[in-house]
């Protein structure tokens, strides 16, 4: 009983260091929204950033969540899920710096690609990234809502979480 107990704990552990995520926080002029994105993983198990072969991650628009259907339906539609369902990050350069990590990045939303400098840090076992973004950067006319009285911001958080072994 007790090694049945230890291997669950074990699996437990593994498939919760595991979980990698994409957020993207915004605002409008009357609150805030969060829409994630946790439904990847690594074909290998663990993202390497060390190797030849940097990461390549391909999100699929509908599986963010927004923690509100509505808010959720019009993420999905202000980014085109029905055209566009896919959003894809890949990793072009990472390099150590004295303190943390650096990547070139780069991020494709609705056949618009942008690249963006990263700074990553480790905090356990996950290698986490921080970016300012723009709506704009993709094309994107950030939209209004109740004919004009809600205004979503053009700037964006992107953060990115991935499980990694260093």
């Amino acid at each position: 009983m007790k090694l049945l107990n230890l291997l669950f704990g074990f699996c437990f552990l593994y498939a919760n260091a595991q979980e990698n995520f994409v957020k993207i926080n915004g605002s409008t002029n009357v609150n805030s929204f969060q829409c994630i994105n946790k439904k990847f993983k690594s074909e290998i198990g663990l993202y390497h950033f060390f190797d030849k072969k940097l990461p390549y991650i391909i999100l699929n628009v509908k599986d963010f969540d927004c923690g509100n259907k509505m808010m959720t339906k019009d993420f999905q539609k202000i980014l085109n899920a029905e055209k566009y369902p896919e959003m894809t990050i890949r990793f072009i350069n990472f390099s150590k710096t004295q303190k943390n990590f650096l990547a070139v990045v780069e991020v494709k939303m609705m056949n618009q690609i942008k690249r963006y400098n990263i700074e990553f840090w480790i905090e356990n076992s996950k290698m986490i990234g921080r970016k300012n973004v723009k709506f704009s950067d993709f094309k994107i006319t950030p939209p209004k809502k109740m004919g004009g009285m809600i205004v979503v911001r053009d700037d964006l958080d992107l953060i990115l979480s991935l499980s990694t072994k260093i």
